[in-house]
């Protein structure tokens, strides 16, 4: 079983090489895509030094021309991967790549049973956030819940593991933090259960995401995809492995003139 990992970057020098490396030792049959969206740091510049060493040079390098946001980096990458198992790895180093294993077994075991419509979150221990960090994904995680009927205990969480059928269906218009709420809404909507296993967590001192600015947007989103247009994706199987069957991955290259390194 292949399990594609996006690893969607901005300005990360300083953690990208580290992350990569260790996305290298995952015992996985990884599909590694990473999306540059525009850093203008020297993270383009370390990927293309990685990307002349093995184990990364079977790896999926690709730049935007302009900077779009993560959602746009997402749906870069999610128009590509073609793996039975799709996920996201941050690049900052949050989040242990190790821990990859654990929502694949969760999923298999899961799949055993019968039941494919199955998605696995890795939910983080947040008590030693800060207050709005920690409140801000406690508010949005009940909200996904009361309005979607779901049983989640941390709906921002970067792993969210999920069939490649389904992945490569999501409508992904979010362009920058929104797109956490989006995937979530849209994976229950098509019908999809969502199991959850603890994770490791070492958040950095200097977050991106700013839970005021950030936070209102997800929760529209969340209130648009529950009463607006459901999604309902009929998957088949036939576009498992056509990066070109999304039409995001299509205008994402034609809006962004991304260069894709192969």
């Amino acid at each position: 079983m292949r399990v594609s990992v996006i690893v969607p970057v901005f300005n990360e020098e300083e953690t990208v090489a580290q992350v990569l490396e260790s996305l290298s030792k995952v015992s996985l049959d990884l599909e590694v895509v990473v999306v540059d969206d525009a850093s203008t740091d020297r993270t383009w510049e370390i990927l293309q030094v990685l990307r002349q060493k093995e184990p990364f040079a079977t790896y999926r390098f690709i730049r935007h021309d302009k900077n779009q946001g993560k959602g746009a980096g997402l749906r870069t990458g999610f128009g590509l991967v073609s793996g039975d198992l799709v996920t996201v790895q941050d690049a900052d180093m949050e989040y242990d790549p190790q821990d990859i294993p654990a929502l694949v077994r969760k999923w298999e075991a899961a799949n055993s049973t019968g039941n494919r419509k199955i998605a696995v979150y890795g939910y983080r221990d947040l008590s030693g956030q800060k207050f709005t960090t920690r409140w801000g994904n406690r508010f949005l995680t009940a909200v996904t819940n009361i309005l979607f009927g779901s049983r989640i205990h941390d709906m921002e969480t970067c792993y969210k593991l999920m069939p490649g059928i389904l992945a490569r269906a999501l409508p992904m218009e979010g362009r920058r933090f929104e797109i956490e709420p989006e995937i979530t809404s849209c994976i229950l909507q098509a019908g999809y259960k969502i199991l959850e296993v603890p994770i490791s967590y070492s958040p950095r001192v200097e977050k991106k995401l700013n839970p005021w600015k950030d936070g209102w947007p997800a929760l529209a989103m969340l209130l648009r995809r529950r009463f607006g247009k459901p999604f309902h994706p009929v998957l088949t199987e036939t576009a498992n492995n056509s990066s070109t069957a999304n039409p995001a991955s299509t205008e994402e290259a034609e809006t962004t003139s991304a260069r894709q390194y192969i």
